[in-house]
């Protein structure tokens, strides 16, 4: 499916798309993006008990010290059964330290942006497949579903089957469920 723009307005279809192509593979583990709970528990209410991790912002993204999530999210969605990563982002992390400091362009960087050519959902879909594997929230060697969104809400889904970050390149898209035609946000 191919939104005809990026953004929140496709929230609702991308997560029942996402939902009903996990029913048609077999795929309990949903993997999601969202910083302030509210696309997560839209999944949850859907999700026919599959199991949710929901992946948000590194602490210090926004503002140093703190995390955009609030603790009362995050403990309603953790007392509702969905698990919530907050973990250096796998594709920006000391790369960005080290352009920040020192300008330049580092390797993980450039796959960030190599797989932004798919759209900014697809690249966080893929990011957060690595990082809640590596966090050892889903299972190795195993299809997962992944959501990820262009600033705000969801508008992108994959299956993908992630690799350890030690051996990104090991990752597979197997098939994108749904994202955005246009893929800048105007």
């Amino acid at each position: 499916m191919l939104w005809e723009k990026p953004g929140d307005g496709n929230t609702r279809q991308t997560l029942e798309l996402a939902v009903q192509r996990a029913g048609q593979l077999g795929i309990n583990n949903i993997v999601i993006a969202s910083c302030s709970g509210a696309t997560a528990r839209e999944l949850h209410s859907i999700a026919d008990g599959r199991k949710i991790i929901c992946v948000t912002h590194h602490n210090g993204f926004d503002k140093p010290g703190t995390n955009e999530m609030e603790a009362a999210t995050r403990q309603e969605l953790e007392k509702m059964g969905v698990q919530v990563l907050t973990t250096t982002h796998l594709l920006a992390g000391v790369d960005r330290g080290v352009r920040n400091q020192f300008g330049g362009v580092y390797p993980a960087e450039i796959i960030a942006q190599t797989l932004r050519l798919l759209g900014q959902g697809v690249k966080v879909a893929t990011e957060i497949a690595v990082m809640a594997l590596d966090a050892g929230l889903v299972p190795y060697d195993e299809e997962i579903i992944c959501i990820g969104g262009t600033i705000q809400g969801a508008d992108a889904a994959i299956v993908v089957k992630p690799a350890h970050a030690n051996h990104f390149f090991g990752t597979e898209i197997r098939e994108i469920i749904c994202m955005p035609r246009i893929k800048k946000q105007v």
